[in-house]
């Protein structure tokens, strides 16, 4: 049997399905990866194309019941929000009123950017590695940054506005829901329960052994330095990608009800 798999191609993804796409732990059952870009995965999970997909929680609000929440394998954690950033230092509420690169309207950083500043000017949307490019350029007057932007924006010369995980943790003293691993409702649950348990061990898998995936990281990530990938991993990859765990499960229904309050 084989699974259609949506995850990303960014170093944290990697490192933690790298054993399950290669069969390193025990399933009964082969991957079949799709690597796209978060908003694209979120777009797909629309239609129900993938049978386990990462998905951005701000786009499981919109998602009905087509995908059921797997406890593994989630991106969660404190101090891993989205950033604006800006070519001057300005505040919040300043750079917002006016043209801002989002990386896809149904990804959490969006949702999160409405929440922290509801009077949002235009939203633009552009591909999230090409946000940096286009603040530089003067297209947009800032930023919604994710992923290893994070680490570079300094390079570009731009300045952060906004820490929006700050932000969400300081509002609700909880951490930052980003995205996790979801199952297409046709599934039957106990496949369910055995993808659970196969993305569980390859988490854990890729813990026990950090270096076993450096050259699938590498092959996907090639433009990213192994400082960045390696900053990129620390940062996402968590005990909350083992089991999301009550606190975990109580971030993601604050912001999903938050952000179908403010929709």
């Amino acid at each position: 049997m084989r699974l259609t798999f949506g995850f990303t191609p960014c170093p944290n993804d990697a490192f933690a399905f790298h054993a399950l796409v290669h069969g390193l732990v025990s399933a009964p059952f082969e991957v079949e990866p799709v690597l796209l870009d978060i908003e694209e995965l979120n777009r797909k999970a629309g239609a129900g194309d993938l049978q386990l997909t990462k998905l951005s929680f701000g786009a499981a609000a919109a998602s009905g019941d087509r995908y059921r929440l797997l406890r593994s394998g989630a991106a969660l954690g404190r101090g891993v929000g989205p950033l604006v950033v800006a070519r001057e230092q300005s505040s919040l509420q300043e750079v917002t009123a006016g043209r801002v690169a989002v990386p896809g309207r149904e990804t959490t950083a969006f949702a999160l950017l409405r929440l922290a500043a509801p009077a949002l000017g235009e939203a633009v949307e552009i591909r999230y590695d090409r946000i940096l490019d286009a603040v530089v350029a003067g297209e947009v007057d800032a930023g919604l940054i994710i992923h290893e932007s994070r680490f570079t924006y300094g390079e570009h010369g731009l300045v952060s506005v906004a820490d929006l995980g700050e932000w969400w943790e300081g509002d609700t003293g909880l951490p930052v829901p980003l995205a996790g691993i979801f199952a297409c409702d046709d599934l039957e649950p106990e496949l369910v329960a055995e993808a659970e348990s196969a993305i569980r061990a390859s988490v854990e898998y890729a813990f026990a052994n950090p270096e076993a995936s450096r050259d699938y990281v590498r092959s996907l990530a090639h433009e990213l330095s192994d400082e960045v990938c390696s900053a990129h991993i620390a940062l996402y990859v968590n005990e909350h990608s083992v089991d999301i765990g009550e606190e975990g499960l109580a971030a993601i229904d604050r912001l999903i009800g938050r952000a179908r309050a403010a929709a």
